[in-house]
């Protein structure tokens, strides 16, 4: 039953992925970075992830944005860090949970495949090199926000990403090992489940939902003092 459910989730997830991949190959985002991040979102944000979508990334397409100036959008834009919105903040946290998301599909499958441990345990292994991926993306892909809205040079603009995106990956990383402790130690101690089962996979979609949660004052702070742009 366990199994079932579980594939019957991921299905869903990626069912809602493709979705939002195919809209936004016709109407792409405005930052576009932002075309990666959101199918990549509904693979654990599920029908929420489509819902957030059409409800809020659709008014950031380019179509949306043509009619606002620069001026506009630089107000818009003080305002947000100023008065940051729940929506603003969710995106902005979905935005690292994007590069965690990558680099934890990655790193789990590389642990397994290669027989990965550390400390004699596979789970170790995992978070260390889930975090090392995590915050490798993570800083690619807000380099790739902050870079262009800020008009930075190379380096100013990974300093910048760096500055930016290592506080929330920590904090996202935090509420997903949680999950991943508890999956690992409670709820699955003997046998342990393993990537190449989809309850692993229904876990994680569980794990990534916590590791949001945990993200999100993080990202309130950073939208608020600046250091990390306003998503929406």
């Amino acid at each position: 039953m366990f199994e079932t459910i579980s594939w019957i989730s991921l299905g869903i997830a990626f069912f809602c992925a493709i979705v939002i991949a195919v809209d936004v190959a016709r109407h792409p985002q405005k930052m576009g970075i932002m075309n990666i991040v959101w199918p990549v979102t509904a693979l654990y944000g599920s029908l929420f992830g489509v819902w957030a979508y059409f409800h809020y990334g659709r008014k950031k397409t380019k179509e949306a944005q043509a009619h606002i100036s620069e001026e506009q959008h630089k107000q818009m834009m003080k305002e947000a860090e100023e008065h940051p919105k729940p929506s603003q903040i969710s995106i902005a946290a979905s935005h690292c949970g994007a590069g965690c998301t990558l680099g934890d599909i990655v790193a789990d499958f590389a642990v397994f495949g290669f027989a990965l441990t550390l400390w004699h345990s596979d789970l170790w292994a995992s978070f260390v090199i889930d975090y090392i991926l995590a915050w490798s993306i993570g800083i690619v892909f807000q380099y790739f926000t902050i870079a262009p809205m800020r008009g930075l040079s190379l380096f100013p603009g990974i300093w910048a990403a760096i500055k930016a995106d290592t506080l929330s990956i920590t904090s996202w990383q935090l509420g997903m090992y949680g999950w991943m402790l508890l999956t690992y130690f409670v709820l699955f101690p003997h046998p342990h489940l393993q990537p190449n089962q989809a309850g692993y996979w229904f876990m994680m979609q569980f794990a990534m939902i916590a590791g949001f949660f945990t993200a999100y004052p993080m990202n309130y702070i950073l939208v608020k003092t600046g250091l990390k742009e306003a998503m929406a």
